[in-house]
This record gives structure tokens, sequence and C-alpha cells, in this order.
């Protein structure tokens, strides 16, 4: 699965900067990836592990502007069509689950 973080937060004042950077810091620490300017992802190895990193962004949400968290299949994932410019890029690989028997 993939855990889609996407937000609009102001950044008039610098208490609203502040929220900005330290909410960005928090679920980069949390394994999120930029994808776009305000578009973070992560992969997770179930929907279990899913629920927990949306647990921790619901519980280090600003106090404003605003946050949409979805998630996703790694088929849907795949389905996505990226362009850079006019020309198609592949989407980021699936990290693989290291697997110890």
């Amino acid at each position: 699965m993939w855990v889609l973080v996407f937000f609009d937060l102001p950044t008039e004042t610098k208490k609203d900067k502040k929220h900005y950077a330290t909410f960005r810091k928090k679920i980069m620490s949390d394994g999120f990836a930029m994808f776009q300017f305000s578009m973070y992802i992560r992969h997770c190895n179930s929907k279990e592990n899913a629920d927990v990193h949306v647990k921790r962004v619901k519980s280090i949400l600003p106090p404003d502007g605003n946050v949409g968290i979805m998630c996703i299949t790694d088929k849907q994932f795949g389905m996505m069509e990226i362009f850079k410019g006019q020309d198609l890029v592949d989407p980021p690989d699936t990290p693989q689950q290291l697997e110890l028997f």
C-alpha cells in the first residue's frame, strides 16, 4: 500500500511557517518522501502498517490549513501516469521488503 499526504498550509506569519516546517519535518522523519511540493508518499507493506502511519500523521496535524491523507494499493499506484513536461516517466519503484527465513 501507499500512503499519500497532501497539504496546503498557510505561510503568512512566522508562526505559520514554523507549523509548516515542523509538520513537513515530522512526516519526513516518519519515512515519507516528497512526490511533489506539497505531496508526500510512503510505501507500507500492509494495511495495518499503513494505518499506523496514518495515525501518526493525524497526531501531528498543524492547527491551520488543509491536509489530505489517502491510502492506495500498489496496483492503483502503478496505474498512475506521470509526466515530466510532455514525456511519460516511470513511477517510483516499490521498495523491496527484506525477508528473513
